[in-house]
């Protein structure tokens, strides 16, 4: 019986021992070049990476499981910004800046708020003087002698009388017409900004992943050419672009 004992210590330890062991990654598989390498990695009975090339989309952002020399099994996650050019468009028709941020160009939005802030107060400011030469041209066309504030724009010791009517009526409707057109320029140009928000933030966001080959090159050098009309020697430079 004592002969016997042994083997059957060894047998039951033979069976207990591979539950008591942790679970270890499975270690990736050598496989000859050329050949699509399994990656496929099991911790504590789950399954963490399946293929190299799996990816997952959601809203706005691509999820790339790649595997390498340093993270052999894929832990690390590599997340790339996939911006929609129709979502970008939308934001920035809703608040212009938005279609900037979402595409996250940030150093634009100082350059957006700038630009509307300034044609916002020229546009205020022209307004307030169109509104002023208006009233003067108005007061000075209705002949009532007690709406004068076409003096206002004159020293406090001006007087009405010394001043040349026709002379003033043109001044006063120069001016109001100078200030309308400036103030209309501002309007169309805070349109346009608008609009050029817009544009920029679906160019940014279909541009996003435009990839510039490292081979982009460009090679010129001086070239001779005849001019069979005139039989004579012309010299330029030529040039050519490679990618």
């Amino acid at each position: 019986m004592f002969r016997v004992l042994p083997h059957i210590i060894a047998f039951l330890l033979t069976l207990l021992l591979p539950c008591a062991m942790p679970l270890r990654a499975q270690e990736p598989m050598i496989v000859p070049e050329g050949e699509p390498q399994d990656t496929t990695a099991y911790v504590d009975g789950m399954v963490l990476l399946k293929t190299p090339l799996e990816a997952e989309e959601d809203d706005g952002e691509l999820t790339v499981v790649t595997a390498d020399d340093y993270h052999p099994y894929g832990l690390e996650n590599k997340r790339e910004f996939n911006p929609s050019p129709e979502r970008a468009v939308w934001m920035s028709a809703l608040f212009p800046g938005l279609g900037q941020i979402y595409n996250r160009r940030y150093w634009k939005l100082p350059i957006i708020v700038g630009g509307f802030m300034g044609l916002g107060y020229a546009t205020n400011w022209n307004n307030g003087q169109l509104t002023e030469y208006s009233q003067a041209y108005r007061d000075l066309m209705d002949n009532d002698p007690s709406t004068n504030s076409y003096m206002n724009f004159f020293p406090p010791n001006t007087k009405e009388e010394n001043l040349n009517k026709t002379w003033l009526t043109n001044i006063m409707k120069s001016r109001r017409d100078f200030y309308r057109r400036n103030r209309d320029l501002c309007i169309i140009c805070c349109v346009g900004l608008y609009m050029l928000c817009m544009v920029d933030a679906y160019v940014d966001a279909s541009l996003a992943h435009f990839d510039i080959s490292p081979d982009l090159s460009i090679d010129w050098s001086p070239a001779i050419g005849i001019d069979r009309q005139e039989g004579k020697l012309n010299v330029g430079i030529q040039w050519a672009l490679n990618f």
